[in-house]
């Protein structure tokens, strides 16, 4: 924690109690060595923002990423100091701008020379600081509603690569942060190599529930190739984000178009094939049902022994005879008492 910006927020009511001392122990102790390359990024159109980051550290996620909805996000690293986090976020909450946020946290800090940040606000506004004792090659810039940074880098040409890369890249939020990533590394990223990854993103404006407001909040913690497993892991949040839009729509037709999504960005999940079946055969529609079981049951048992206890809990509709004609397409036969 920076002390005497702690003190000032506390008096101010934008932090809680401060915490006990850590004491003066030294900076390899107090300070973790989260050297890395990162983005803070906003969608103009969502006004979604968020981090993405990969380190030769492990959870990196754990350090570096801090977001809030309406108020901004903040990258803490290098000898990161994880305190930037909350303040920044403190700081954009009670009015200031990523600029004035960061400013006032690095004036304050007598270990900036170390520290490298990057704050984005909830309206574009975008600042970096890289201090002159981080590990070269260490840089950042700043674009339109992002920012991309790193030190302990295998050369230059790494956040140029970034910026580029994210500004070129389309699809949604994450995925143009992921291409951000990607280009990095493939630029020589982290000098000492790969370990982990991270991503977080919040919603534009608050919910007033934060458990709804984090929209992604996904880490590798340790991994020979995290962005490559970052990014299947965001296919896969995107794919079930529509399997979870397909369970709560009102419409039919609008409920199988999501079915239909979940499938082509995660054909490997046979699950998605289940339950797109499940939301047919609810609707009268067993016969165009049956093919989507089928994959299902092949792939595994489990999913027919599944069918005949479903329609207790209502997610399947409670009739013998449309449960007999789905399991017609096991490759085993299953009993049907309940």
């Amino acid at each position: 924690m920076i002390p005497k910006l702690s003190f000032v927020l506390t008096l101010a009511g934008l932090l809680g109690p401060i915490p006990p001392a850590f004491g003066q122990d030294p900076v390899e102790v107090l300070d973790p060595p989260v050297y890395t390359y990162s983005i803070v990024a906003r969608d103009p159109e969502t006004g979604q923002m968020g981090v993405a980051v990969q380190s030769h550290y492990y959870s990196v996620g754990s350090v570096v990423p801090w977001a809030e909805a309406g108020v901004g996000a903040v990258a803490t690293q290098a000898f990161a100091e994880k305190s930037y986090g909350p303040l920044g976020l403190a700081l954009m909450r009670g009015g200031k701008s990523a600029e004035e946020a960061l400013r006032a946290l690095v004036a304050l800090d007598e270990r900036a020379a170390i520290r490298q940040v990057a704050m984005i606000d909830a309206k574009g506004g975008v600042a970096a600081h890289t201090g002159e004792r981080c590990v070269p090659a260490a840089a950042h810039r700043l674009g339109k509603n992002y920012s991309v940074q790193g030190n302990f880098l295998l050369n230059e040409q790494v956040v140029p690569a970034m910026a580029e890369a994210f500004e070129k890249a389309t699809g949604s939020l994450a995925d143009r942060m992921v291409a951000a990533l990607e280009a990095a590394q493939a630029a020589g990223g982290d000098l000492r190599g790969q370990q982990s990854a991270a991503i977080l993103i919040v919603r534009g404006e608050s919910t007033g529930k934060s458990w709804e407001d984090k929209l992604m909040d996904l880490r590798v913690e340790d991994h020979p190739q995290p962005v490559e497993e970052l990014k299947r892991l965001v296919r896969l949040h995107q794919a079930y984000g529509h399997y979870l839009n397909a369970r709560i729509s009102g419409h039919l037709e609008e409920a199988l178009k999501n079915h239909q999504a979940a499938e082509r960005l995660a054909p490997e999940k046979v699950e998605l094939f289940f339950w797109h079946g499940v939301t047919l055969a609810n609707a009268g529609r067993v016969e165009e049902a049956l093919p989507f079981f089928k994959k299902a049951f092949e792939e595994d048992i489990h999913w027919a022994l599944l069918v005949p206890r479903l329609p207790r809990s209502g997610r399947l509709v409670d009739d013998p005879a449309v449960i007999e004609k789905i399991l017609t397409v096991s490759p085993q036969k299953i009993e049907t008492h309940r």
